[in-house]
């Protein structure tokens, strides 16, 4: 940049000799030497040093603070993308830092650009806007900003420039912008792209809710029998995206019988509740076949693996007759349910089962059980006592415990879930949650 010699000059001192300019502690400091002096001439005083005014410190030991070399500005401007210009209007001189041509992508030896001719620099659309900026600060006595676009080898690159009036003309600071813009542009397109994930995420989950719904009974529905009291809470992921294809059944039959299921469709979201309304839809249709659990499931194995292309599922079902208190049961992969008798809660042994649509050809075994009077059976899918922080067993054995001490009949069974499913770690965040409950009546 070009520097101005001159500047003001110190007063002359008068005739007399006297230092106006010194200040008078800096005087009776001098007088006091003088005295002390004297005194050293008459043998008096020896070394005694002169004593120091408060006022005058010694500041020699005090660093000078440090100027930037030219390399560090140099520096500093590419770091920061800063170039700097003074433009006087008198003299017309203009002198450009050196970071001021890479911005503007011009050469050095094209010289800088008078301040009225910046606005030749900008794009077309930006050269009006630029002009007047220009206009008023060279008339004026306030800063002005501007944000401006130039073309350089690299592309267009967006500039930002404060112009500030001066004694004679106008400083101006330019910075690159572009990167900046555009990082601010990503993250608003960043964030534009995950409001619609979450908008059509929740848009999915009500539409999930509300065929699940109209696909499956009521969900905290109770029903009471003359010969037991059924119960059922089915909870839902608390993570939008993992709703997926638990179901359960709780049907009576011609001749008396109730037919029980809980089933698990493989995936999550519209795909798995619509395979799981098909399942489910089938499952019970072939119940009016009377056929034995195992047959049904050999059946709807054969339907998985025919019209539902890279589909898989879980099943477990039987059928429970009143008079003899007697459940015939089947699984298919599925977890065996869980016999609560005399507040004691065990696992039943499940019967051979493979999943469904994983191989052709396998038979599936059968089991009975006689209720008892007091009896609870317990049905569910394994969102409940599956967690990605614990293990399996001990999910299991969590529920075991609570499953003893819930009351078989009455208002206390509903209860009796609730408290259940809050004490084996509530809902699950990643997985829905089917629980199917028989309570054998006394």
């Amino acid at each position: 940049m070009v520097g101005v010699a001159g500047g003001p000059q110190p007063p002359l001192p008068p005739a007399d000799g006297r230092d106006l300019g010194a200040p008078p502690c800096a005087a009776l400091d001098g007088a006091i030497g003088d005295v002390m002096d004297d005194l050293s001439d008459a043998g008096i005083g020896g070394a005694l040093e002169p004593p120091r005014l408060p006022q005058q410190a010694d500041r020699s030991a005090e660093p000078a603070p440090a100027e930037p070399s030219p390399e560090q500005l140099a520096h500093a401007q590419r770091l920061g993308g800063i170039g700097w210009s003074q433009w006087d209007l008198v003299t017309g001189e203009t002198s450009w830092s050196e970071h001021m041509y890479a911005i503007f992508g011009r050469n050095t030896a094209q010289g800088p650009v008078r301040l009225h001719d910046l606005p030749t620099l900008a794009e077309p659309a930006d050269r009006q806007t630029l002009a007047g900026v220009v206009s008023r600060v060279a008339e004026g006595s306030e800063p002005v900003q501007a944000e401006f676009r130039v073309r350089a080898d690299d592309g267009v690159r967006n500039l930002r420039a404060v112009l500030e009036p001066a004694a004679t003309g106008v400083h101006g600071v330019v910075q690159d912008v572009t990167a900046r813009l555009e990082a601010e542009r990503i993250v608003a397109e960043s964030q534009r792209q995950l409001l619609e994930v979450r908008e059509r995420a929740e848009e999915e989950r009500h539409v999930t809710l509300a065929l699940r719904d109209a696909i499956l009974p009521q969900p905290g529905a109770s029903i009471s029998l003359p010969y037991a009291r059924i119960s059922v809470r089915y909870v839902p992921a608390e993570n939008a995206a993992s709703l997926g294809g638990d179901w359960y059944e709780a049907a009576p039959l011609p001749g008396g019988r109730m037919f029980l299921a809980v089933g698990d469709v493989s995936g999550h979201g519209l795909p798995a509740m619509a395979e799981m309304a098909q399942l489910r839809h089938a499952l019970v249709g072939l119940t009016m076949t009377t056929a034995s659990p195992d047959l049904l499931l050999a059946w709807l194995n054969a339907l998985v693996l025919n019209r539902l292309d890279d589909t898989t599922a879980t099943v477990v079902c039987g059928y429970f007759d009143p008079p003899t208190r007697l459940f015939t049961w089947a699984q298919a992969g599925h977890l065996a349910p869980i016999l609560v008798r005399h507040g004691a809660a065990e696992q039943l042994t499940p019967p051979h089962g493979v999943v469904l649509g994983a191989v052709s050809g396998q038979p599936y075994g059968v089991a009975e059980i006689r209720l008892e009077p007091g009896d609870l059976l317990l049905m569910f899918t394994d969102g409940l006592i599956e967690r990605r922080s614990r293990d399996i067993s001990e999910g299991l054995a969590l529920t075991l415990k609570a499953a003893g001490a819930i009351p078989r009949h009455g208002d206390g069974l509903d209860a009796g879930l609730d408290r259940l499913i809050e004490e084996i770690g509530g809902p699950n965040p990643e997985d829905d949650t089917c629980l199917l409950a028989v309570g054998v009546l006394e």
